[in-house]
């Protein structure tokens, strides 16, 4: 549009034509379809802000939600470790107990040979 609006009013019109070469009118009509383009950009820009503001807010709550379910793990993991570190104490305990009656008896045999 621009083209064809310069070269109607410089070459076909001589420069003579409804609007010459500083082209003021044409500089009007850009200012007014500027100015009408303004509130426009305004608007969809204000409409991509409560998108992204609302994208953010749903991401905050992905991300919450992901960290209260990795807090619930941790929690179960560690009930488990504690609970397998309670059982391997009571096996050690009993390995303890059975090695202390095997010593024992071990000695009680070794006096009866002795005495022999």
């Amino acid at each position: 549009f621009l083209i064809v609006w310069i070269a109607a009013n410089i070459f076909w019109l001589n420069n003579k034509g409804f609007d010459p070469y500083p082209f003021i009118l044409l500089n009007l009509i850009l200012s007014c379809v500027a100015a009408l383009q303004a509130p426009v950009i305004m608007m969809s820009q204000n409409r991509q802000e409560d998108k992204d503001r609302e994208r953010a807010r749903n991401d905050y709550m992905v991300n919450l939600k992901a960290e209260l379910e990795i807090r619930e793990l941790h929690e179960k993991i560690d009930h488990l470790i504690i609970r397998k570190e309670q059982e391997l104490v009571e096996v050690q305990r009993d390995q303890v107990e059975k090695l202390s009656f095997l010593v024992k008896k071990m000695e009680k045999i070794e006096e009866a040979f002795k005495n022999k």
